[in-house]
């Protein structure tokens, strides 16, 4: 199956963000989702070294089976909250576990503070010397299940720009997941992702409707169309679909799949984690 044709570049050229953070392109960037962070609602007072070793356990797991990079998300924190409503601790507590996941995977990070903390993010990232951020919304605005999300890409932009901090990239959601997107309606999926690549993202990732589902080829093939920023599906990866998945994208976000039973709240399971591997390795050849 041939690859889909890529967009040109609507703002300004920029070399693919995963060739330069993973040294490869069909890169898989494996999840860990976070216990629950202090000031969250299941949080019951277990000391941080406890929340730490548990990533860095995952993170272990995740490089043994041939990862090529990590993100860092504070999943546990269900229900989450609007980024103005996030207090420091949530950005204290991911920044000293993503900087131990770092250094003890010796892969590369990228940070997702839910939800859609795109400033905290960047703290995050600056202090605990991650790759990237995942911003779920980026530009325009929609109804999350937080409530109405505003694309935060001014602000967060010109907060990395005086963090000193433009080496830390964007990976930016189009027609985001856990969300209704009547107020964007007469928009198409296409000029979303230009939307994405004109306010500075650095890649498009397309997903399913939740955590788990996957985006679909016409989707995803849509996102290519519309932008010329690498395009990695972030959410319902499998060894059935990342074949064709890898016609289209260049990088998944993967972490369902991988743990224990397929559920996203579990460990990793090794078994299945070599499974996939086993898939990507035939996609990529």
């Amino acid at each position: 199956m041939s690859e889909t044709p890529r967009a040109k570049a609507v703002f300004r050229q920029k070399p693919n963000a995963i060739e330069q953070i993973f040294g490869r392109r069909k890169a898989i960037i494996a999840v860990i989702h976070s216990l629950p962070l202090p000031g969250s609602p299941d949080y019951d007072g277990q000391p941080m070294d406890e929340i730490v070793d548990f990533a860095i356990a995952e993170a272990g797991r995740y490089r043994d089976g041939g990862a090529d990079g990590l993100i860092v998300e504070n999943h546990g924190d269900i229900p989450f909250a609007k980024p103005d409503r996030l207090g420091p601790e949530t950005a204290a507590c991911m920044a000293v576990m993503t900087d131990a996941v770092r250094r003890q995977s010796g892969l590369p990070v990228g940070v997702n503070v839910l939800a859609n903390g795109a400033v905290q993010a960047l703290a995050v990232a600056k202090a605990a010397g991650a790759a990237f951020v995942r911003v779920n919304q980026w530009s325009n605005a929609y109804v999350a299940n937080e409530g109405l999300m505003d694309g935060p890409a001014g602000e967060a932009m010109r907060y990395r720009a005086w963090l000193r901090a433009k080496s830390v990239r964007v990976f930016a959601d189009v027609h985001v997941k856990h969300g209704a997107h009547a107020i964007t309606g007469d928009r198409t999926i296409q000029e979303l992702a230009r939307d994405n690549e004109f306010f500075d993202a650095d890649a498009a990732i397309a997903t399913g409707q939740r955590t788990g589902d996957s985006a679909t080829m016409e989707e995803l093939q849509t996102i290519a169309a519309g932008t010329a920023l690498p395009v990695i599906v972030g959410s319902g990866v499998t060894p059935d679909n990342i074949g064709d998945i890898f016609t289209v994208a260049d990088a998944v976000i993967v972490a369902s799949y991988l743990k224990r039973d397929g559920v996203w709240w579990n460990p990793v399971d090794p078994e299945r984690m070599n499974i996939f591997m086993q898939a990507v390795n035939k996609a990529r050849s």
